[in-house]
């Protein structure tokens, strides 16, 4: 039986994907154990531990955060890494690092990306995770980088859904608040589950970088209209409810969308958002 050690356990997508997979022995790294924010203490967790994988999901996401606050944003997100790197290092054992879409929203280009498309990021946050890319290849030879979207989805069971767009509709929908959604955006949105199902076969791909998202065509400010018309909610309550963003990214249209034609060829499946939102209000009882 593997042994895999996830840090940020807690969090949705390793929550999602231990529940998935039950088989594998999991050693759970949380904040209880280290925090992020004191490399030094992830060093000292992380000296004795044996393991034969680490999926690394733990790190500030925040955009805002990370943006108020660059140097605990390195120290979370760049140099705790480097800890887990050098675990990874000391037991042989393969890396599956969280990456992310903003490794692209400074491209003037348009998406969808693929993997060896030039990267540039203007976000903190997407800035450490360039530099995390860079000292995983150049330190390992085993190692999955995947670069996720934004992922969707909803709490049940214990498991606390990430932030995401259905929520966030869902939220201004019922408490009948007038909310702004971007206009000027493009960007991926995936159900969680589809990475977690999978993971048991994501975990055998061979060393590299792939990005794992469900396609999508439409701004977030559409994407969130179509989220309310699916929950059946009538066009008069969208138009008060789901307002547009138009100042937001006025200076320049921002498409990070990833192209997942690479990870699907080894047979790992995602969908389109359309069919992610249908299947998640479905499973969670909302259609």
């Amino acid at each position: 039986m593997k042994t895999i050690l996830v840090t940020g356990a807690n969090g949705y997508l390793a929550s999602l994907c231990m529940k998935e997979h039950p088989e594998f022995n999991y050693i759970k790294m949380t904040r209880k154990n280290a925090d992020l924010s004191n490399p030094d203490a992830v060093e000292a967790y992380l000296s004795d531990l044996k393991f034969d994988i680490c999926f690394h999901t733990a790190a500030n996401a925040t955009t805002a955060l990370c943006e108020q606050n660059p140097e605990l944003a390195h120290k979370i997100n760049v140099e705790s890494t480097q800890k887990v790197i050098d675990a990874c290092k000391r037991n042989n054992a393969r890396l599956i690092f969280s990456g992310t879409e903003q490794s692209f929203n400074g491209k003037e280009n348009r998406g969808p990306f693929k993997e060896e498309e030039p990267l540039n990021a203007v976000t903190v946050y997407g800035q450490n995770k360039l530099e995390c890319e860079q000292l995983i290849q150049d330190q390992l030879e085993d190692y999955l980088i995947l670069r996720y979207s934004w992922q969707m989805g909803l709490s049940s069971d214990g498991i606390k859904a990430s932030p995401n767009i259905i929520q966030n509709v869902m939220k201004a929908l019922i408490t009948n608040t007038p909310t702004l959604f971007t206009v000027n955006e493009k960007r991926c949105m995936t159900y969680a589950k589809h990475i977690a199902s999978q993971f048991d076969r994501i975990l055998k791909l061979p060393s590299g970088i792939y990005h794992c998202a469900s396609t999508n065509e439409y701004t977030t400010y559409q994407a969130a209209r179509y989220i309310a018309k699916t929950l059946n909610v009538s066009d008069e309550v969208i138009d008060r409810i789901i307002l547009p963003n138009n100042d937001r990214y006025s200076d320049r249209f921002r498409d990070y969308r990833l192209d997942n034609s690479k990870i699907q060829s080894y047979g790992i499946q995602f969908s389109t958002f359309e069919e992610d939102v249908k299947m998640i209000l479905k499973e969670y009882g909302w259609a």
